[in-house]
């Protein structure tokens, strides 16, 4: 199902992925153009659109939360697609079985084919798998976007989507809400680590690459539907505060955040889901308000200019921060051109005044009609109507949840070394490491947001049911004996070890958590002084200490890098930290990550803008091959407030 390439006026700067400030010239971006009309299948959709009740095209268009609604009602009010948000899980059981995952979604799936309606019509359930398959207990876990971004491997991509696509099918679910397209601009973001890079061409390419993995041919056994998310703009907000204001041209807004949905759709993406940003023109000064209620990007542009003809669905209540709306009310949002509504928990109320706003004529009928017409293509698409979504020979198959391997060269790939002095690594076998910092032994650092838990936090190692922290992957290589571990490095004779390994982390967060607000300094060891104590217990002994930091955005840590021999930038690398193992230890892999995000040299630099002062430029990244001198870096005073705010 694949559509012919079209040239676009619409063009990008392709800058190098792993060259340092390499640029090459602007050139256009091939896109998909809109496919020819099945003509067959949309007479038979107009037919069965034609036999509906309003009643039964609102239920369509309604998205509830499973929590929040049970089968039964998913056949009375006619509901054509459900959700599991983060933390949802059958009887509410964190370690909820594959077959209880399976089950549920059958219930959910079989009630929707036992309506009265003249043409009963499958159900689409959608999931947050944004690294993997994340809500589910014993899912291999891939890092997260920032350090896919460092890989710069869209055919790693790809996989990972092929992947990811299989532990989806074998819950029974059939719609995964990723990839996030966007191209983070502020470090003060705390979505950043769902952002593959700062560069559009490479966000571009990635968005094709994972669609391409999640979605296959659309109708075998291991696709599930992606979801282009957040249109548009979701990573340029001023100050970086999540669900804020991005401030940019239009020009800017399409070409800058604008890129991965030309990648998206060039791999003929079925479902785009909207930002719970605004957009603010520079250019004019016209305040165009939230994308949930912006029909000029919604209907005009993505669904008229770049041809898209799947469903556009709302965010988590996001029809709520259009001025006038609430959760449970919003024709705005309806005439701008969503199609499929997230109200999770208020969808009964959202059903009764959406039917009253088509019967006194605030929302046009035919507009009910195309979003209902657009959701049937996409169902048609993925032969729902032929074969269920559990016919597959995946559901319930343990084995499809196994990504280790896959997810161990992910990792490899995606750490960055940012320093390596004093002969400090790679470790050698048969010498006498000690292991510091609390994160070295936490699967919830070592994972971050959306893991098990919406926000990734009340997780314990045993929650996940399969991985390894970092800790039991140097014992693995180096033998148990020669490991010993402290959370503190306190009270330890570190001259008694040839090497001492400390794993700096944050704890996990996911949006709006996650943000660090102007004018606070964004410095690792501020917002961690744990981290900062127990490096300086270890270091300037005489014994090369090698610091991991597991991070959700480029952090500055010079205070730390400056107390570290060698230092390895992480990010949030997934269950399998046996891949960190493979480059630390032995050296027969070697580093070949390269930042896909400049790296700052102060606490008040937040990103790539005039001013900002870069430590390592987007495209920096050592190798044993290539061991480039880094010596003391800068310390400039971190002042108790940040002075300018970002633009």
């Amino acid at each position: 199902m694949m559509r012919p390439a079209l040239k676009l006026s619409l063009s990008l700067l392709l800058l190098a992925g792993c060259a340092p400030g390499a640029i090459t010239a602007p050139a256009p971006v091939a896109v998909a153009a809109p496919a020819a009309a099945d003509a067959a299948m949309e007479r038979r959709i107009a037919e069965i659109v034609a036999g509906m009740t309003l009643e039964q095209k609102v239920g369509q268009i309604t998205q509830p939360d499973v929590r929040y609604i049970t089968p039964d009602e998913v056949r009375r009010y006619y509901i054509g697609t459900v959700l599991n948000g983060g933390g949802a899980w059958p009887d509410n059981d964190k370690r909820s079985t594959l077959a209880d995952w399976a089950a549920w979604a059958d219930s959910y799936a079989d009630a929707a084919m036992a309506t009265d309606m003249p043409v009963r019509i499958p159900l689409l359930w959608g999931t947050d798998a944004v690294h993997g398959h994340n809500n589910v207990s014993g899912a291999t876990l891939f890092p997260h976007n920032i350090g896919l971004g460092a890989a710069n491997d869209p055919d790693l991509i790809e996989r990972i989507g092929r992947a990811t696509a299989r532990q989806v099918r074998a819950t029974g679910v059939n719609w995964a809400f990723a990839p996030t397209l966007a191209v983070g601009q502020d470090r003060r973001w705390g979505r950043t680590y769902e952002s593959w890079s700062s560069d559009p061409a490479l966000v571009r390419r990635y968005g094709e690459a994972m669609v391409r993995g999640l979605q296959g041919e659309l109708t075998g056994d291991s696709d599930v539907l992606a979801s282009a998310k957040h249109y548009l703009g979701d990573g340029g907000t001023f100050n970086g505060v999540d669900q804020g204001q991005t401030r940019a041209t239009r020009e800017e807004l399409l070409e800058t955040h604008g890129a991965g949905y030309l990648g998206a759709l060039a791999a003929d993406v079925q479902t785009v889901m909207v930002s719970y940003s605004s957009w603010y023109d520079a250019a004019s000064g016209v305040d165009h308000g939230k994308m949930h209620g912006n029909r000029e990007l919604i209907t005009g542009h993505l669904k008229g200019e770049l041809g898209f003809d799947g469903l556009v669905v709302s965010d988590w209540n996001g029809i709520e921060q259009v001025p006038g709306c609430a959760k449970d009310h919003c024709a705005q949002a309806v005439n701008a051109g969503i199609d499929v509504f997230m109200v999770p928990e208020d969808w009964r109320a959202f059903i009764a005044n959406t039917l009253a706003d088509v019967r006194e004529g605030r929302i046009p009928e035919a507009r009910i009609d195309d979003a209902v017409t657009r959701i049937l293509r996409v169902k048609m698409r993925m032969g729902l109507f032929d074969r269920p979504t559990s016919d597959s020979p995946l559901t319930g198959r343990v084995e499809a949840l196994d990504a280790a391997e896959l997810a161990r060269e992910a990792v490899r790939k995606s750490v960055v070394l940012l320093k390596n002095e004093n002969d400090a690594l790679p470790l050698t076998r048969g010498r006498r490491v000690l292991v510091v910092g609390a994160s070295a032994d936490s699967l919830s650092n070592q994972t971050g947001g959306w893991s098990l838990t919406w926000q990734g936090t009340e997780n314990t190692n045993a929650d996940f049911a399969t991985g390894q922290t970092l800790l039991a992957a140097l014992r693995e290589a180096l033998g148990e004996a020669n490991v010993a571990f402290s959370a503190d490095g306190t009270g330890v004779d570190v001259s008694q070890y040839d090497a001492v390994v400390a794993v700096l982390g944050e704890t996990p967060y996911a949006e709006f958590n996650g943000d660090v607000r102007f004018p606070t300094p964004v410095q690792h060891s501020l917002q961690n002084p744990a981290d900062l104590a127990a490096l300086q217990a270890v270091s300037g002994k005489g014994t090369p200490v090698v610091t991991v930091l597991y991070s959700g955005r480029p952090a500055y840590a010079n205070d730390l890098i400056n107390l570290s021999d060698a230092f390895v930038a992480a990010f949030l690398p997934g269950t399998e930290a046996r891949g960190l193992a493979d480059v630390l230890v032995g050296g027969e892999h070697d580093f070949s990550g390269r930042l896909s995000f400049a790296w700052p040299g102060s606490a008040c630099s937040t990103g790539e803008r005039p001013g900002d002062r870069v430590q390592f430029p987007r495209g920096y990244g050592l190798s044993y091959a290539r061991p480039v001198p880094v010596g003391a870096l800068p310390l400039p005073v971190t002042p108790s407030t940040c002075e300018t705010s970002g633009s």
